[in-house]
């Protein structure tokens, strides 16, 4: 029987990805970060249909766990959550971020140490340093001014082009690719399949900059390398 994979990750876009036998099939990004709900389903069963495979055929998931918007986040992981109760497929987790830098890394163009940022809102993006791959601490939350003066990837670039953009290699991926998830889902990280949400509840004033892991998040501390 044929080993399909199929990954998720609504961080930002609407992002769905497939493998089969561990290699990439398809990727798709679609949305606007508001139609979440009315995109994922139906961009999922037409990269299932266009690929020749069926709900019932997947025997892995794996999802993308933040950090993003509380909205959106709920979306995929509810739906990946669903999906792999329904297959009976395994899910598992992985950091939006971490998922960027292996991207990266997977070019063999990454510097030795880099920036990943995705956005916050609220004029901050959400950041995570990496040293050959793996990420150094936890994700932060800040103005983008405070980022470390170095190379950055990530979808946060775009956002404020006027300070980052200098900064991004050709080489460094703009956005989540969700067939890159789906193929070397084994590889990365275990983030668990709890979501990584932008920050602490709204009523606290954000400062310029901060962890925005609690509880079972702050343990996660450093990721191991993927593939280890």
């Amino acid at each position: 029987m044929t080993r399909w994979t199929l990954a998720l990750d609504t961080s930002t876009l609407v992002c769905a990805g497939l493998a089969r036998e561990g290699q990439q099939v398809a990727s798709r990004a679609v949305g606007d970060n508001h139609s979440h709900v009315e995109l994922l389903i139906p961009t999922i069963d037409a990269m299932l249909t266009q690929a020749g495979a069926t709900w019932g055929e997947l025997s892995r998931i794996g999802v993308g766990v933040g950090p993003g918007p509380y909205t959106g986040l709920r979306v995929g992981l509810s739906a990946a959550a669903t999906l792999s109760l329904i297959s009976g497929a395994p899910l598992r987790g992985v950091a939006s971020l971490d998922l960027l830098a292996a991207q990266w890394s997977a070019t063999k163009q990454a510097p030795h140490e880099f920036v990943v940022a995705s956005d916050a809102r609220r004029k901050e993006l959400y950041w995570a340093r990496y040293r050959e791959g793996v990420r150094v601490g936890t994700p932060q939350v800040g103005a983008p001014e405070r980022i470390p003066e170095m190379a950055i990837a990530g979808p946060g670039v775009d956002v404020y082009p006027e300070l980052l953009a200098d900064r991004r290699p050709e080489s460094a991926p703009r956005a989540i690719d969700a067939g890159f998830l789906a193929a070397h889902l084994d590889e990365l990280p275990d983030a668990g399949v709890e979501p990584l949400y932008l920050r602490k509840p709204d009523a606290e004033l954000p400062g310029a900059r901060k962890s925005a892991l609690t509880g079972r998040h702050r343990r996660m501390g450093t990721s191991r390398r993927a593939g280890r």
